[in-house]
């Protein structure tokens, strides 16, 4: 039952992308950012305890969980949740970056995000939580889409030494916590490619490319087991990685 509730749960989810790739209604993408905001919380609570409060990358990683769902097209077989992580955790590095820029911004729009930080504080005290976009603009009397620029601009005009340490101890910098990469969710987009093309490939080419890149056994090997020559196991080999070769190049 447990499974069956999953698979149509997802089978809605996927529904409502589909419908906002098509459509471009804002009710829709409110909505499914609504549903998706827990991507964000659970990112941004990753990034904690290095000299930066949690709301301040709360409403980074929304803003991104946004930017994410704009780029999203659903026809290229990628999940949002594996598509939206890397964009996430991009962005919140690059606000750490962003802390090192000096950038003046019109009188207007420092008062704007004056309001804005505000009304978050104002929020958070109601509501027991950080507010979302959509609240924040309902708050003010604003639009939502009015509210995300004006919280990008104010990311970018806040200044932090990279020698300044982030910790109690001082040993650890704001250098050490920027322009690493965090492996597992570079990789999310590549083993979603990979599996992708596994599966227009037909049980024999599966076989070659499983026994040998994942259990790394010689082309000998494989055509012995097989029963078939060893130029064919290498010709069938290089049909399918070029086969990868003018996919990357598609979703490039």
């Amino acid at each position: 039952m447990s499974d069956n509730k999953g698979a149509q749960k997802k089978q809605h989810e996927d529904a409502l992308l589909a419908e906002y790739c098509r459509t471009r209604d804002i009710k829709l993408r409110n909505q499914l950012v609504n549903k998706y905001l827990y991507i964000a919380e659970i990112i941004a609570k990753k990034f904690t305890n290095r000299g930066i409060e949690y709301d301040d990358l709360f409403q980074v990683a929304s803003l991104a969980l946004l930017k994410a769902l704009e780029r999203y097209d659903i026809n290229k077989g990628y999940k949002f949740s594996s598509f939206a992580t890397p964009t996430i955790v991009g962005e919140i590095k690059n606000y750490f970056r962003d802390k090192s820029r000096l950038i003046r911004l019109p009188r207007k729009e420092s008062e704007y995000i004056k309001k804005i930080e505000n009304a978050k504080a104002d929020l958070s005290n109601q509501l027991g939580r950080s507010p979302t976009p959509d609240e924040i603009a309902e708050y003010l009397g604003v639009t939502t889409e009015q509210v995300l620029e004006l919280m990008e601009s104010s990311y970018t005009t806040k200044t932090a030494s990279l020698d300044f340490y982030i910790d109690n101890e001082g040993e650890t910098d704001l250098m050490a916590v920027i322009g690493q990469e965090e492996k597992d969710y570079g990789l999310i987009e590549d083993k979603d490619f990979i599996q992708r093309v596994m599966s227009t490939l037909d049980e024999r080419e599966r076989k070659v490319i499983t026994e040998r890149f994942y259990k790394g056994r010689s082309q000998r090997e494989i055509s012995e087991e097989m029963g078939v020559s060893q130029m064919y196991i290498s010709r069938m080999e290089r049909r399918i990685l070029e086969r990868f070769r003018r996919q990357l190049k598609k979703d490039m």
